[in-house]
């Protein structure tokens, strides 16, 4: 059995004054199918980052959204668990973020790496009620209730905890492509 590697990310959960977020559509390495799903900006942390330093240079990495690191909202939510790929064990813990940001932010992706731009493949505005219908995984699991309560003015006090496993298979109606960025 191969060693455990631990990884702590930060993502960020953009919310427009609509009360859209802006979700990215990538390749879902820790299962086979389906092969894609919707994901929030963000990554791992480098060395010696904090979590909203993390946070702030992933934005600026993945969106060409630059803001500096006390900019961002609190954590809103964490999530964790495990995954293998490739006969890798992997544990990640997930800190998420709330940036309040103007309509029709640009997103421009010159900032990720080659890895990032092969795996993602779209970005999109997702109203809360619209992530429960995607026939596609959003993770994590839970976003659209938090989505819709942080876009109604409800910080949460303390973290919420959302789920880490994916339920494959969801029925719903597809992911419309509306809204969708190139």
């Amino acid at each position: 059995m191969s060693e455990m590697v631990s990884r702590a990310t930060a993502r960020v959960l953009l919310i427009d004054p609509g009360g859209r977020i802006l979700l990215y559509r990538g390749r879902f390495l820790q299962v086979d199918e389906p092969p894609y799903a919707w994901f929030t900006p963000g990554g791992g942390l480098d060395p010696g980052e904090s979590p909203r330093q993390a946070a702030a240079r992933e934005l600026r990495e993945e969106l060409g959204h630059v803001v500096a690191p006390e900019a961002l909202g609190p954590v809103v939510a964490t999530s964790e668990g495990g995954w293998s790929v490739g006969g890798r064990r992997f544990f990640c813990r997930d800190f998420f973020f709330v940036l309040r940001v103007r309509a029709g932010l640009e997103v421009d992706t010159r900032g990720m790496d080659e890895e990032e731009r092969e795996s993602t493949d779209r970005f999109r505005w997702w109203a809360a009620a619209e992530l429960a219908t995607c026939a596609e995984p959003v993770v994590p699991v839970g976003l659209g209730p938090l989505v819709a309560r942080l876009a109604g003015g409800d910080v949460p006090a303390a973290p919420v905890v959302l789920p880490w496993h994916l339920p494959l298979g969801r029925p719903g109606g597809g992911c419309p492509p509306s809204r969708l960025m190139p």
